[in-house]
């Protein structure tokens, strides 16, 4: 089935970085019945808490929106997020609870108190040199969404991989602190049934746009407004204003707002080989891969 009841699509670069606000993140809009994605702004920039609460209070009903991080951890390669640990959670709702509870302190969403946990410390590669005795090696553990999104072309890393630039398991942990306090108020798939009306929440891969929009694999990255316009125009989309330089979180942002308009109505988007209940259950998955 695929639902026809959006009425706008959103997608959020997102950020793991610490600090009160994260100049990483950026908010992009566009609604169904065409029309160029658009930036939303915010005096003084983003943080997760603005964000939890844009989503919560003031994003428009009936949003599809993106979040650019990974919503789970991987599980179904040892039937475990956490091999070995009595407290490692049995699903993704309750992985989010256990990172939630355990960086309770941590200011601005961050999950810093997580990552140095002692159990959980040792699945993840942190700075330092320091690479938990469970990580794995190499790029560590990867969800089935992550093995489809090689098929597919891309370079994912582990959400446990927490060096580096191609990075994404801080900005996991910290948007499963969002995730969770948002569940039973806005559903978020493939952990919660689509709904017949209002909005939805998935997680998405911006690099799986710009390929989508005809940019090279290892470029994905837009500088100027003229790249993202001829991006956007492959997608179907009108453009966006002005000319020059953007920084590659807004453009990202206003790539992929479109480009979920565009393969929100193609049936196998919703229906995906490798998505079974289980893995819905722990892995989730990432919006766009077949």
């Amino acid at each position: 089935m695929v639902p026809d009841h959006f009425t706008h699509f959103a997608a959020i670069d997102w950020s793991g970085a610490v600090g009160p606000v994260q100049r990483g993140i950026a908010v992009a809009i566009c609604a169904r019945d065409g029309g160029p994605p658009e930036l939303i702004g915010r005096d003084g920039g983003w943080s997760r808490v603005a964000i939890l609460e844009w989503l919560r209070d003031t994003m428009p009903d009936g949003t599809l929106v993106g979040l650019d991080l990974g919503l789970s951890l991987p599980f179904a390669d040892q039937e475990a997020f956490f091999p070995g640990w009595n407290e490692s959670p049995p699903d993704a709702k309750s992985l989010w609870a256990l990172v939630d509870r355990l960086s309770t302190d941590d200011p601005h969403l961050a999950a810093s108190t997580f990552v140095d946990h002692a159990e959980a410390s040792r699945h993840f590669r942190r700075h330092g040199g320091r690479e938990g005795d469970m990580f794995g090696g190499g790029r560590g553990r990867l969800r089935m969404s992550e093995v489809g999104q090689q098929q597919q072309g891309l370079n994912p890393y582990s959400n446990l991989n927490l060096v580096g630039a191609a990075q994404v398991g801080k900005s996991s942990l910290t948007g499963m602190r969002v995730v969770h306090r948002l569940d039973g108020k806005l559903p978020i798939w493939p952990f919660d049934p689509v709904p017949d009306r209002g909005s939805l929440i998935v997680e998405i891969y911006t690099s799986l746009a710009a390929i989508a929009a005809g940019r090279a694999k290892g470029r994905t990255k837009m500088k100027s407004i003229e790249e993202l316009n001829v991006a956007l125009s492959a997608l179907g989309s009108a453009p966006v204003a002005g000319y020059g330089a953007i920084d590659d979180h807004s453009a990202d942002a206003l790539l992929t707002a479109a480009w979920l308009r565009t393969v929100a109505q193609r049936p196998e988007i919703w229906s995906p080989t490798g998505l079974t209940p289980e893995i819905a259950r722990t892995e989730g998955w990432t919006f766009g891969i077949v």
